[in-house]
C-alpha cells in the first residue's frame, strides 16, 4: 500500500512542495526592524544583525573580518565596527519597500 494515500507525499499534504509554494505556503515569521537596527548598530562587528536577517554571507563576512583582522592592527574589527554602524542607521531609517526594509526572504520587516 502507498504512504497513506496515493498522491500525498510524505510527511505532507497533498500538493505540498518542500519550498512552501503549495496550495498552503509557509506564513512567513517577521522580523523587526528595531531589533535588526539595534543588532547591527551593538553587534554588528560579529554580523549578528545580517545573521538574524538570514543575510548569513553578509554576517560571515563580518565575524571573518573581525577574528581574523584583530592581529593586523585592529583594522578588520573597526571596518566592520563601521559596516555595522552604518547598516544599523540604514534599517532603523528605512521606510516600507526599500532593500533595508527587508530581510533575505524578501519579506517586510516590522515596524
Amino acid at each position: 500500500m502507498p504512504w497513506p494515500y496515493p498522491g500525498m507525499p510524505q510527511g505532507g499534504y497533498p500538493g505540498a512542495v518542500p519550498n512552501g509554494s503549495g496550495p498552503y505556503p509557509i506564513s512567513p515569521t517577521p522580523h523587526s526592524k528595531l531589533a535588526a537596527g539595534l543588532l547591527s548598530i551593538f553587534l554588528g562587528c560579529f554580523g549578528v544583525g545580517n545573521f538574524y536577517l538570514g543575510r548569513t554571507g553578509r554576517g560571515v563576512a563580518q565575524l571573518m573580518l573581525t577574528l581574523i583582522g584583530f592581529p593586523f592592527f585592529f583594522i578588520g574589527p573597526t571596518i566592520a565596527i563601521i559596516w555595522g554602524l552604518i547598516e544599523g542607521i540604514l534599517i532603523l531609517t528605512s521606510s516600507t519597500g526599500s532593500f533595508w526594509h527587508r530581510d533575505a526572504r524578501g519579506w517586510e520587516l516590522t515596524d
